[in-house]
Order: C-alpha cells, then sequence, then structure tokens
C-alpha cells in the first residue's frame, strides 16, 4: 500500500517521529548528506562562476536506491532535516536526486521533536528555503576551495599533510596569539595591605587597604608597604559608614548552542564534541520508562534566546504548582541576544517537557545524557523566574594618622530569596560568601589587632579553555555554534594544538603553521577580517547572491595565493634537540615509518634520531633521568628511560612522579573512557589497579546447548 515518505537525518529521529504519526506514514533515515563534493578532488569549477560539481557519497548509494524505489510509490514525500542551514541543503539535495519539485510544498521542520511539533509541522509544509541552500553552498564551496588551495601550499612549504581552513587558521592563531601574550608578559610588583579590626565588645573582622585620603591607593614596593604599615600602628581608626543595600542577581537566559557548550565544559568536563553528541540524542528521542519515546529538548544548534509562549506558559503553571508564586515574575522573563548576526529560526535550548523533571526519568538515561538534560532543565527554569535578592552591607573603615588618612573597605551579603539561584548558579556563585561582619554603626571606634602585608605579581592572561575559546570566537564572530564544536576537534586531531589538563597551547607546528600563514595570507587568519566574511555570508540567507561573495573573496585570495608561492622559502619544522655530532638544532621531518628528527645541514652531517617527547618534571622512578613518550613497534605509546638500555624502565602507563603510602612503588594514572585514575604500579599492593574481569563463557555455553538441543529435535 501506497503511503506518506518522510525522510530525516537519523534512525532515532526517524523512529521517535514515526511513532508520533502511526499508520500511513514511513520514515526513513538518510543519515547525513547522500551527495557532496568529491574527496579527491576540489569539485569546484572556478571557471564557470564557481559551480560546485555535486555526486552522489559513494557509502549512500545503496541508500539512494533504496529512497528511490520507495519513492515511486509514495502517494507524497516530506523532507524533514534538520531546521537549520545543512538541513536545508540536505533536504535540496534529496530533492534533486529524487527529483522532486523543490518549489512545492515538501519541506517540514520542528523546533522539538513532541507529538504536538510534529503533528503541527506536518499541516504546513512548505517549499525549499533556496536563500539558506546558497548560504549553506556558499560556505561549503568557500572552504573548499580554501582548503583545497592553502593545504597544497603548505605542502610545498612545510610539510606534507598539513591543512589550513577558513576558521581552523584563525581559531589556531587566537591560540598561538595568546601563547605569545603569557611568554612576553612582564610581571609587576603590588602590595595588599589587610587589616584585622576589633571592636569595643571584641568582635574580629577583616578589611582590605584599597585609597589614601579619599583616593585609590596602588602599593608597588614593599618600602612603601612598610611605610604604610608604621602609619596605621600609630592611626585613629574608626568606621566611617555602614550600608545597607539590597542586590538583585537576574536569571541567565536558556541556553544557546555556545553557552551549553561553555557551561558543560566548565561544569561538567565534557568537551564540546562530546556536549553536542550527546544533545543530539536528548534533541532525536529517548526511550523513558512508562511514556515510550521522547525528544527531550529542543534544536540544539542555535544562537536564538527566543522561547515559544506554548513554553513559557508551560513553565508558569509548572513553577505555581511545585514551586510557588512567589517565585513567578509579573511579566515573563524575555531576553535578546546582542549583536545583529543572530539566527532566530528557532528557540533557544530547553526541555520539551518541562514535567518531566531530571530525577524523574533518570532511570532511562545514561549518566551523560542525564547530566547535561538536568543542566538544560534547571538553567531554562531558572530563567523564568524571579530574580535572587541580596542584602549586602558595606562598612568603610578610616585610619587617621598625623601625615595621612588611610580608606579600608569590606563587603559582605546575604541571601534572603533563592529566587533564580534556586536552580542554577553559575560556576562564580557555586562558592559561598565567607566573609562575616559583625553589627557596626557609623562612627564607631575600632582598634587594630593584627596587619597584613603580602607581596603579588600581575599574572599573565590566562590560555583558552574549550568553554574560554568558544565565548572568544562566538564575541569575536567567527565561525557558528555548528562550527565550534567540529573546528576543536579538527585543530587538536592535527596537532596545531593540544591539552595540557583542561588548557589548550599551540603546539610547534601550530606555532610554524600560523607564522608562515600570518606572513602569506593576512587576511585568512585576521579577526576582523573572517568576522566580517561571516556576516556576507550571513547576508546569502537575506537573498544576497552567493557567488557574489566569493567572486569578491576568490579575486583577492589567488593574487595573495601566487606572491606567497614565489616568495615564500620552504620552512623546516625546527625542534628544541641539538644534533650529537655537529650541534645545529635538529629539524622534524616524516618518513615511511612517520616522524623523525634529521639533521639539517645534509648531506654534510647525516644524523637521525627518533622523535620522542619528553615527560616534564616527572623523573625515571629507577634512575631519576628524564621520561620519555615512546611508540611501539605496533603504534602503541609507552613510557621509558632516556637512558635505555642502560636503564630498563617502561611502563604502558603514565608514571605521576609520586610515591605510594603504602608499599612506596611509583604511581601510574590509568586511562579511561570518562577521564583517568591514580594507582600504584606494584600489583600486589592494595592500592594497584583492579585487574580485569576474566569474560564469562557461560552464555556461549548455554547458547551451544541451545542449539544442539534443537538440531537433536529436528533429527
Amino acid at each position: 500500500m501506497a503511503q506518506n515518505l518522510i525522510i530525516v537525518e537519523s534512525p532515532a529521529k526517524a523512529k521517535t517521529i514515526e511513532k508520533y504519526l502511526g499508520p500511513g506514514y514511513e520514515v526513513i533515515a538518510s543519515m547525513g548528506h547522500l551527495r557532496d563534493l568529491p574527496k579527491k578532488t576540489m569539485g569546484v569549477d572556478i571557471e564557470k562562476n564557481f559551480e560546485p560539481k555535486y555526486q552522489i557519497m559513494p557509502e549512500r548509494k545503496e541508500l539512494v536506491k533504496k529512497l528511490t524505489q520507495l519513492s515511486k510509490t509514495a502517494d507524497r514525500i516530506y523532507l524533514a532535516t534538520d531546521p537549520d542551514r545543512e538541513g536545508e541543503a540536505i533536504s535540496w539535495h534529496i530533492a534533486n536526486i529524487l527529483k522532486i519539485d523543490e518549489k512545492e510544498p515538501c519541506r517540514v521542520t520542528f523546533n522539538e521533536i513532541t507529538q504536538n511539533a510534529v503533528t503541527q509541522a506536518m499541516k504546513a509544509p512548505r517549499a525549499i528555503d533556496l536563500d539558506l541552500v546558497d548560504a549553506q553552498q556558499a560556505r561549503r564551496v568557500l572552504d573548499r576551495i580554501v582548503g583545497y588551495k592553502l593545504s597544497p601550499f603548505l605542502w610545498k612549504k612545510i610539510r606534507k599533510g598539513l591543512s589550513a581552513g577558513r576558521v581552523q587558521s584563525v581559531t589556531v592563531r587566537i591560540i598561538c596569539d595568546r601563547e605569545d601574550e603569557i611568554n612576553s608578559f612582564k610581571p609587576e610588583e603590588y602590595w595588599t595591605i589587610d587589616a584585622e579590626f576589633l571592636t569595643a565588645d571584641k568582635k574580629k573582622f577583616v578589611s582590605r587597604l584599597y585609597g589614601k585620603n579619599g583616593k585609590k591607593m596602588e602599593i608597588h614596593d614593599g618600602e612603601t608597604a612598610g611605610a604604610v604599615l608604621a602609619e596605621l600602628k600609630e592611626s585613629q581608626i574608626a568606621v566611617k559608614s555602614v550600608k545597607k543595600t539590597v542586590k538583585k542577581r537576574y536569571a541567565y537566559p536558556p541556553y544557546s548552542t555556545s553557552t551549553l557548550q561553555q557551561d558543560a565544559s566548565r561544569k561538567l568536563n565534557f568537551t564540546s564534541r562530546k556536549t553536542m553528541s550527546v544533545a543530539q540524542t536528548l534533541y532525536e528521542g529517548v526511550e523513558i520508562e512508562g511514556k515510550g519515546l521522547l525528544g527531550l529538548i529542543t534544536y540544539m544548534r542555535t544562537d536564538s534566546l527566543r522561547v515559544s509562549q506554548e513554553a513559557v506558559s508551560a513553565a508558569k503553571e509548572y513553577t505555581l504548582q511545585n514551586i510557588g508564586k512567589d517565585y513567578y515574575p509579573e511579566k515573563p522573563n524575555v531576553y535578546k541576544k546582542k549583536g545583529t548576526t543572530t539566527q532566530d529560526a528557532h528557540e533557544a535550548i530547553r526541555p520539551t517537557y518541562i514535567e518531566l523533571e531530571p530525577d524523574m526519568i533518570k532511570s532511562s538515561l545514561t549518566n551523560d545524557q542525564y547530566k547535561l538534560y538536568k543542566l538544560i532543565w534547571n538553567r531554562f527554569l531558572s530563567s523564568q523566574l524571579k530574580p535572587a535578592l541580596f542584602d549586602v552591607l558595606t562598612v568603610e573603615v578610616e585610619a587617621n594618622s598625623e601625615k595621612s588618612t588611610y580608606n579600608f573597605r569590606t563587603s559582605a551579603q546575604n541571601m534572603k530569596f533563592d529566587g533564580c539561584m534556586k536552580f542554577y548558579l553559575s560556576p562564580d556563585e557555586e562558592e559561598d560568601d565567607k566573609v562575616k561582619i559583625p553589627t557596626l554603626s557609623d562612627g564607631e571606634s575600632l582598634s587594630l589587632s593584627k596587619l597584613t602585608d603580602k607581596q603579588n605579581f600581575t599574572t599573565p592572561p590566562s590560555r583558552y579553555t574549550e568553554a574560554s575559546l568558544i565565548k572568544a570566537l562566538e564575541e569575536k564572530g567567527i565561525g557558528r555554534p555548528s562550527t565550534y564544536a567540529p573546528t576543536i576537534f579538527t585543530i587538536l586531531s592535527r596537532e596545531y594544538i593540544e591539552k595540557e589538563g583542561k588548557t589548550l597551547k599551540p603546539t610547534q607546528l601550530g606555532a610554524l603553521v600560523t607564522e608562515v600563514m600570518k606572513k602569506s595570507f593576512p587576511s585568512i587568519v585576521d579577526e576582523h577580517f573572517t568576522a566580517t566574511m561571516e556576516e556576507d555570508l550571513d547576508g546569502i540567507e537575506s537573498g544576497k547572491y552567493w557567488k557574489d561573495v566569493l567572486g569578491e573573496f576568490y579575486a583577492d585570495f589567488q593574487k595573495g595565493l601566487s606572491v606567497a608561492d614565489e616568495t615564500v622559502e620552504k620552512t623546516p619544522e625546527v625542534s628544541d634537540v641539538l644534533c650529537e655530532k655537529c650541534g645545529a638544532q635538529m629539524i622534524i621531518k616524516s618518513g615511511r615509518f612517520g616522524k623523525f628528527l634529521a639533521c639539517p645541514n645534509y648531506p654534510d652531517c647525516k644524523t637521525t634520531k627518533p622523535l620522542v617527547k619528553e615527560i616534564e618534571n616527572i623523573p625515571c622512578p629507577k634512575c631519576g633521568s628524564k621520561i620519555l613518550e615512546r611508540k611501539s613497534r605496533t603504534g602503541k605509546i609507552f613510557y621509558g628511560c632516556e637512558k635505555y638500555p642502560e636503564c630498563d624502565f617502561a611502563s604502558w602507563d603514565k608514571p605521576t612522579g609520586k610515591v605510594c603510602e603504602k608499599c612506596g612503588s611509583y604511581m601510574i594514572v590509568k586511562k579511561y573512557q570518562r577521564g583517568g585514575k591514580e594507582y600504584c604500579s606494584n600489583e600486589a599492593c592494595e592500592l594497584s589497579a583492579p585487574k580485569p574481569k576474566a569474560k564469562s563463557t557461560a552464555k556461549k555455553t548455554t547458547a551451544k546447548k541451545t542449539a544442539t538441543k534443537k538440531k537433536s529435535t529436528k533429527e
């Protein structure tokens, strides 16, 4: 029997939608793109006005054949890919393959996969939005041109296997620039002075010096600090003023893609890639005990802060019934994002059913799904509530000496109404305010109990973490919500940057590639240029002709490429290892078996060495020499002493530099999917890693017996 055919992107999404629509509808997944630019060639005819040469992806040919057969017997075909420009382009490609008229109402979209959203969307199909398609095509073609033109340039000038990209290259530069700031930073000395004051009834509180004679004061050396201390010891001290105010802490807006990635990084220690992967499963649908398959959150690729009226009403009803009328504001909270580039095609990220509390469905979710769902649920509910209220007490103290009047100030706050903070605290707010101030009055005399001066130095800016990098990219207008996670993953996998704890630092290779790019293609790695290009690409969604945008970019780009090809000399990747024979700094080369170190004075000096990574600040447990990260013949990483074979220390697990408190053996870190854990290296010690459980053969034996029994019965 012919029926309606709905094509979505993923199997999980297909299963959820099919459940909502019931008989008469067959829902099948395209598994993402069916057609794309070829992998081994650029696939863009620049001479023919940047005409893309699409082809069916080899791994999708069988699926295309199946879809073609199904389309021939279907009464009607609906294209229900994701509600963004990428999803619009996928639908356009499918329409071309299946010969569907793109101007006919064949496209349906929904911001959330719920019964109501799906049935309403099916009632109002529309034509494919060709402006959205062109916006995606422009990005795809532009990135393909940049990648295919720049990568061979880097192969020729540095080494093979390197890549460059419109967004990835400027992202690496941002990280490199921050590292340069850190390395060139010169710390400046400054001193702080804290005083412990005593009231007449012997109650103490601490206050910090901030001014002199009513003006802000800075102390830059110990001599000045000592002179101030001497004056303070001879001063008359009294409370200048006691101010009591009420401070409001307004709710944070619901999540956009970037703020979700930032918070999941800080609060859950999720990478941006993991955050989006888990969010995708929550959006597409999860089997909830007693309720069936449900999409639990709205679409997770968005930079909008808008919330539907239906969701606002549901949050109000939930709040009044479960939290209390004191928590709901007189008018619903409305949020708007700063800037002009916000895409408002769909809502902020929120739970689809506010009544499904995280703990209520915890047993149906994986641990990661539960953590992320709870974060999204709490943030959204918090965004709909009244501000939290704090009583703030600010005390100013004056210390009058013969020469000067010194000003001290201290503040403390006490929450009087938790409001929106009942469900969500920012990472900064999770720290309790431990400042306590006794009851004081204006003009009250105080005595000095203790003075503490401390030498400090200004610190360099911090390295980026994934969270702070995503925030920087968003603020600078580089990339879009859907690009942050894949960009970070790409530059990590290309070894342009590496992780050190939670922070991101450039590798020597990343710094070298960035330096070459800055000299040869300054616009590609220029933040302002890249952000302006993003705005131009966004403008295509409003009807701007996409090939004009590409033409304007390509003319200057090709000219710069020609000049760079002729003027830039080959730049070897230099290591910090010195050649043992001639003393030159060895360079990194690639061969049949991977990277190795070679003397730059070849052929006069033919010294080569394996490329190894030194593990800093962790000595060899046997001889105290340096530990090196090496690779076995099969490519597996292990750790060994630099003095091998004189010292035979080797370990599959990374030593920590610590000693076991039980037996004195060296400690190691064992890596698991969810992080690492420290254990003793001595297998006989009680602090050693638990031995893996032997695989049970009971099920296999039972299955074998069952099969034998069935065979015997048939005979």
